[in-house]
C-alpha cells in the first residue's frame, strides 16, 4: 500500500481514539447494491465502536432486489413480500475503514452481506461476487490487478434544479469541448481539485485529473489495485464525487450518455495478472510488432481470448441501464465492434503500455456501470480464457468503426440480456442462482422504461400523430 494509499485509513484502535476525542463523530455504514450505489446507515462513532464493531449492523433484504426508485420488485427468489422481507446481516471490512474527509467528522466503512440466519455470504451481493471470483483467481495461482478509468459530467445545477427542470435544459460547466484543456480545467478546479484532495486524504490514491471529450466533461483517475480494493476505492470516490459537488452547490452526472448531443461517459477498464506467491507480473512483455501473437506471454494472449470470446455476453455487466447503449456511437471513442488492437481507441479492447506495464483496456463498460459486477464479469472471461487456452483473433488494424465483418457489442439492453442469459460460463462461474437474480434486475430495468412515456414521445406524437 503507498504512503498516499495509507494516509487516510484507520485500524479499530484509531478510530475509538478519535471517536473518544470527538474528531470522529459518525461512521457512515455500507455495502454496494446492485446499481453499484452505497446503501446502509449513519452510526455514531460511540455505538460503532462499542457494538457494530463486535455485532455487525442489520439492514432490510429488499435493498438487494429492488429498483432505481426502491420499488420492492415481485419475482426474485432471494427477497419478497411472502418470505416478509427480512433482514441481512452486515459485517464492516476493517480494511475498508477511512477517514470521510469531505463529511464533517466523519468515517466510512464497507461491508460484507451474510444471511442473518446461516451468517454464510449472500450469493447475489455484488461484493460478494466480485470475491468468488477473486477466490477463484486465487485458488488458480493469480492476482488481478484493475483499473477503472471513470468519467462524469459536471453541471451548473443543482440536483434540485435539475429537477425542477425536469432534467431538461441544463447547464453544462463549460461549452466546449475540452479535452486535455488546462484552461477550461482551471474553472472547474474548486470542485475536481476538491475531490482530488479529499480522496487522496481517505486513503483513495488519485493520480491525476483532466478535461474530457464534451463540455463540462472530466475525468479523475485513480490508483489501480487489486480487484476488491480498486472496487471499493471506485465506489466511494463516485459517492465522494457527488457529495462534494452537492456541498459547492453543483452536481454530477455518471450516466453513460447525459446528452445525446455529446460524448458519453465511460469506465475504461484495465487488467493485469500477477502471480499470487510473488507478486509477479504474468503480463510482463511487449506489445507484438507484427501479428505474431507467440511474442505475446501465453496468460496474456488466453486472458484476451476469454475476454473477446465472452464480450457480448459480458455487456450486460459492463452496461446495465436502458440508457448505456446510447453511448456505443461510431466516432465517438466509444466502441461498437469487438477488436483488439495495440494503442487504437476505436477498438473495443486496446492493448496499452509495455513491459510490466502491459495491459487490457476494455473499452466497453460506461460510468454506469456496477463496478464489482464488470469486474467479476472481466476475471470470469479471462480465467476462462486461461483455463481453455483460447486464443485471440488476429489484432485489428484501422479503424475499427468502419469494419463490417467484426462481432459488435449488443445494441440495446434486451439484446444484451439475451447474450448473457445464455452464457454457460456465466451460469458455471456465478452460480444459476446470481445469474437468474441479474437477469430480474436488467428485465426489471428495461420493463421500467417501457412502460413510461417520454418527452420525445410527446414531442413527436402529441399534435402530429
Amino acid at each position: 500500500m503507498s504512503k498516499a494509499d495509507s494516509r487516510g485509513r484507520l485500524d479499530a484502535a484509531q478510530l475509538r481514539a478519535l471517536v473518544e476525542t470527538g474528531e470522529i463523530e459518525t461512521v457512515v455504514t455500507v455495502f454496494p447494491d446492485l446499481y453499484g450505489r452505497l446503501v446502509g446507515k449513519r452510526i455514531t462513532g460511540e455505538y460503532f465502536c462499542n457494538d457494530v464493531l463486535s455485532h455487525g449492523m442489520h439492514v432490510c433484504d429488499y435493498l438487494l432486489a429492488c429498483d432505481m426508485d426502491m420499488d420492492p420488485v415481485p419475482g426474485y427468489k432471494f427477497a419478497s413480500w411472502a418470505d416478509g422481507y427480512g433482514d441481512v446481516h452486515c459485517v464492516p471490512d476493517l480494511a475498508t475503514l477511512r477517514r470521510a474527509t469531505w463529511l464533517e467528522r466523519s468515517a466510512i466503512v464497507l461491508c460484507d452481506v451474510l444471511n442473518a440466519e446461516t451468517e454464510q455470504p449472500v450469493a447475489v451481493a455484488p461484493r460478494n461476487i466480485l470475491k468468488r471470483q477473486i477466490e477463484k483467481a486465487r485458488a488458480a495461482g493469480y492476482v488481478a490487478k484493475l483499473g477503472s478509468e471513470l468519467e462524469f459530467f459536471i453541471l451548473r445545477e443543482t440536483y434540485e434544479s435539475a429537477h425542477q427542470k425536469n432534467f431538461e435544459n441544463l447547464e453544462p460547466f463549460g461549452w466546449y469541448v475540452e479535452d486535455y484543456h488546462t484552461l477550461q480545467g482551471l474553472k472547474s478546479e474548486p470542485l475536481v481539485g476538491a475531490i482530488r484532495r479529499h480522496m487522496d486524504a481517505s486513503g483513495v490514491e488519485v493520480e491525476f485529473s483532466k478535461g474530457e471529450w464534451g463540455p463540462g466533461q472530466t475525468e479523475i483517475n485513480l490508483r489501480y489495485a487489486e480487484a476488491l480494493e480498486m472496487a471499493d476505492r471506485h465506489v466511494i470516490y463516485k459517492q465522494a464525487a457527488k457529495e462534494i459537488a452537492l456541498l459547492q452547490g453543483l452536481s454530477l452526472t455518471f450516466m453513460a450518455k447525459f446528452d445525446e448531443r455529446y460524448a458519453g461517459s465511460s469506465m475504461h477498464l484495465h487488467s493485469s495478472l500477477w502471480s499470487a506467491s510473488d507478486d509477479r507480473p504474468l503480463f510482463a512483455g511487449n506489445p507484438p510488432t507484427g501479428d505474431d501473437l507467440s511474442e505475446l506471454p501465453d496468460a496474456f494472449r488466453w486472458w484476451l481470448g476469454g475476454l473477446l470470446r465472452h464480450a457480448r455476453a459480458s455487456a450486460v455487466l459492463f452496461a446495465p441501464t436502458v440508457n448505456s447503449y446510447k453511448r456505443f456511437v461510431a466516432g465517438s471513442f466509444a466502441p461498437t465492434g469487438i477488436a483488439w488492437s495495440y494503442d487504437n481507441r476505436t477498438a473495443g479492447f486496446r492493448i496499452v503500455g509495455k513491459g510490466a506495464g502491459l495491459r487490457v483496456e476494455c473499452r466497453m463498460p460506461g460510468a454506469d456501470a456496477n463496478p464489482y459486477l464488470a469486474f467479476a464479469a472481466t476475471l470470469a472471461a479471462g480465467l476462462d480464457g486461461i483455463e481453455n487456452r483460447i486464443e485471440p483473433p488476429q489484432p485489428f488494424h484501422g479503424d475499427v468503426y468502419s469494419a463490417k465483418e467484426l462481432p459488435t457489442i449488443p445494441r440495446s439492453l434486451p439484446e444484451a440480456i439475451r447474450e448473457f442469459e445464455a452464457s454457460e460460463l456465466f451460469r458455471r462461474a456465478f452460480g444459476d442462482e446470481v445469474v437468474e437474480h441479474l437477469l430480474h434486475f436488467e428485465r426489471t430495468e428495461q420493463r421500467k422504461f417501457d412502460e413510461i412515456v417520454t418527452g420525445w414521445e410527446r414531442r413527436r406524437y402529441f399534435e402530429r400523430v
